[in-house]
């Protein structure tokens, strides 16, 4: 089925969600003359939008209270905006690497219409997203040590898998900026990213504004190894100049 059928048909699963109330899976590949796994993938794309809530063997709309709660729209509309940028930068048949993280997901259903893709990834979560795209690409896994902190694999394993590799690009976030040295991280387990940004040809990290001024003393990249910085408009013009003159591209999306 081509893009622009899929499109419709994912329109016409939200109305209808939202006159019905609910929805099963194997209701939606009865109307639509399709595949249970076709409908599977539609639901996993619209709810990383954050158009409706996936339920056992089918989905439910996303509750009024959670929609008009502006503080979450606006977060959300600032990761789309940012993960649409990001898409932007991935061309067809590129290899990258897709950190762990709630900014980092949401560029998965942008990934839809990229083709030939190869994803690494240390993350369960954005793995199991990713066999849910109609394109599904191909998929690797860096496997090693769980960590339940930043809920992704971790340790030598997971490093050494990423060594026997080489990537187009890493799609990383970060806790925090330090506009001097790079980003930073809460968590004590940063070797990873290291590695995973000394296999990427180009290394893009994806944060929003208000990471900006955090006190947070673990440094997880330094400039010298970030090419793009992808941020919203909360970033002052000041302090995008001061991060491009360590030779990073700062690029800031409207939300």
């Amino acid at each position: 089925m081509n893009k622009r059928n899929t499109q419709q048909r994912r329109h016409l699963i939200v109305s209808q969600l939202q006159q019905q109330g609910e929805l099963s899976v194997e209701q939606l590949a009865e109307q639509f003359n399709t595949s249970e796994v076709t409908i599977r993938k539609d639901l996993t794309v619209l709810e990383q939008a954050g158009l409706l809530l996936r339920r056992y063997g089918g989905a439910v709309p996303v509750p009024q209270d959670f929609v008009s709660d502006s503080s979450l729209e606006k977060v959300s509309n600032r990761k789309l905006a940012i993960a649409k940028a990001a898409a932007s930068l991935i061309k067809d048949h590129y290899r990258i690497i897709i950190d762990s993280g709630r900014t980092t997901a949401a560029l998965l259903p942008e990934l839809a219409c990229k083709r030939g893709l190869v994803v690494m990834t240390n993350s369960l979560a954005i793995a199991n997203t990713l066999r849910e795209l109609e394109n599904e690409p191909t998929l690797l896994m860096t496997g090693g040590t769980w960590d339940p902190q930043s809920e992704a694999f971790q340790g030598q394993l997971a490093e050494q898998m990423l060594r026997n590799y080489d990537f187009d690009q890493l799609f990383i976030g970060a806790d925090g900026i330090d506009l001097g040295r790079g980003t930073t991280t809460y968590n004590e387990l940063y070797s990873l990213s290291r590695v995973m940004a000394e296999v990427a040809r180009e290394v893009i990290v994806m944060l929003e504004s208000d990471k900006l001024g955090r006190k947070i003393h673990n440094l997880e990249l330094p400039w010298s190894m970030v090419k793009v910085l992808i941020t919203d408009e909360g970033l002052a013009a000041a302090d995008a100049a001061q991060i491009e003159q360590q030779g990073v591209k700062v690029i800031r999306v409207q939300a």
